[in-house]
């Protein structure tokens, strides 16, 4: 993997003695990188690398925080908190990863990964704080407006951050499935308070690529080990900034991680006790941001992440998502009715062959195809607010979706209303009082007929 960690001009903070030590910090991991690559490099050259890249970390450090005292920056005990953890935990725990495994490619993938993807938050979440790039905070919230202020945090800090002009698509997001997304939940407490705030983060998987990945240069189109790590410690001080803007999470640290299947993650949905579920459009890939009330956590969600099972973690979850994605082979079926049994009823008649999806509305089944695009949907002609025409009409007026498709459900056969929806290209009528087995018949026609 010729992998080349890229400095980028938004990096730069306008503070020349810290612009400069983040610049060789980026060049000294490179040079890791090289040695990395190199089949003959010797363990004694990674060993004096990494002291380097650790004396340079430290050495910043000192710095930045003196230049905060300085100007008095009113952050600094939260800076020094954060370089205290990097130095007194992080570093010493990928260290005697090393030396255990005697400098194994995966453990240096593993160092580097973290390494990078802290360096990545670091200078694009905290110093940019130092310059008061930074939105102001919101107290006593009512709910509306905590969803708004959120709203407005984030979409600062993924222009600040990624240069990404994104738009909130959803206040509501219900958990549809990224085509290929990584679901990343991490858990926050208090040692004085028992109740934890959690956050699951949702990431199309080319806005990882895209983004962090743009900036180590990877030039591969699919995550990687590295990528993994580099783009879990980017997302804590992501989480780290958000969380800077709301007095109650304040003197919250992080207690637990998991990388979750989209399994693991529909059971949190299940549960229904999201606070806040906001679904954003960056441009670059799709984007949720979720959190849960503290006191309705429930427990056994996924594999905690720590230092001594991270490599082996994110392997494992690797391999689960590249098996996943070659065994499944089933065709995609979306079924939109507001009837809940219809619903229910179809999914079961059809989830031993299909993988199947379900929504409610004509707004969940655009917000679901967009997502996740099926092979083909069956749609409720008779709904409420937004009919099956009106959902098909807005499917036909997007090029992606001109061709997707399409077949009615409905209770009655009317002959003029089958007329009025022909020029929608709709590719069948399906009778939800069919018996069962001329439903299935109905289906597995349609795409046998596709495939020959």
């Amino acid at each position: 993997m010729d992998t080349q960690f890229v400095w980028r001009d938004e990096l730069n903070i306008g503070v020349e003695v810290i612009d400069k030590e983040h610049q060789r910090l980026f060049k000294i991991i490179n040079k890791l990188f090289a040695l990395k690559e190199e089949e003959k490099n010797s363990q004694w050259a990674c060993q004096e690398g990494i002291k380097f890249f650790k004396g340079h970390a430290m050495k910043h450090f000192a710095d930045e925080e003196a230049y905060m005292m300085s100007i008095h920056y009113d952050g600094v005990e939260q800076h020094r908190r954060i370089h205290k953890g990097f130095r007194e935990n992080t570093l010493p725990a990928l260290e005697q990863e090393l030396e255990q495994t005697n400098y194994s490619q995966d453990a240096m993938e593993h160092f580097l990964g973290v390494c990078a993807g802290w360096l990545i938050g670091h200078t694009l979440t905290e110093d940019q704080s130092i310059t008061g790039k930074c939105i102001r905070k919101w107290e006593n919230l009512l709910p509306g407006e905590e969803i708004t202020a959120m709203k407005k945090v984030i979409v600062q800090l993924l222009f600040d951050m990624f240069h990404l002009e994104s738009q909130m698509i959803s206040d509501a997001y219900s958990g549809e499935k990224f085509g290929r997304g990584v679901y990343y939940r991490l858990a926050y407490g208090t040692k004085e308070d028992e109740k934890r705030q959690e956050i699951i983060l949702v990431f199309e998987e080319k806005l990882l690529i895209n983004t962090v990945g743009k900036i180590l240069g990877i030039q591969t189109n699919k995550l990687d080990n590295m990528l993994v790590h580099a783009a879990r410690y980017t997302a804590r001080q992501f989480v780290g900034r958000v969380m800077e803007h709301f007095p109650e999470m304040e003197g919250h640290e992080l207690q637990e991680e998991n990388l979750l299947s989209y399994e693991e993650f529909q059971k949190v949905f299940e549960s229904e006790t999201l606070q806040i579920s906001l679904l954003f459009n960056t441009g670059a890939g799709y984007f949720s941001y979720c959190e849960i009330a503290p006191h309705l956590l429930q427990n056994g969600v996924g594999t905690p992440i720590e230092h001594e099972n991270a490599m082996d973690e994110v392997e494992k979850y690797l391999m689960e998502r590249e098996k996943q994605e070659n065994t499944n082979s089933k065709k995609k079926v979306l079924i939109v009715d507001d009837s809940m049994t219809i619903r229910e009823g179809i999914k079961q008649l059809l989830g031993e062959d299909y993988e199947v999806a379900v929504a409610e509305s004509g707004v969940a089944a655009i917000r679901t195809i967009t997502l996740n695009r099926p092979d083909l949907v069956l749609l409720d002609y008779e709904m409420p607010v937004c009919d099956g025409r009106q959902t098909l009409e807005m499917l036909r007026s997007e090029k992606a979706f001109s061709e997707l498709p399409v077949i009615f459900l409905t209770g009655r056969r009317d002959t003029d209303t089958m007329i009025k929806v022909m020029p929608l290209k709709p590719a069948g009528y399906l009778l939800k009082n069919s018996k069962p087995a001329d439903i299935k018949k109905e289906i597995d026609a349609f795409f046998a007929k596709t495939k020959a």
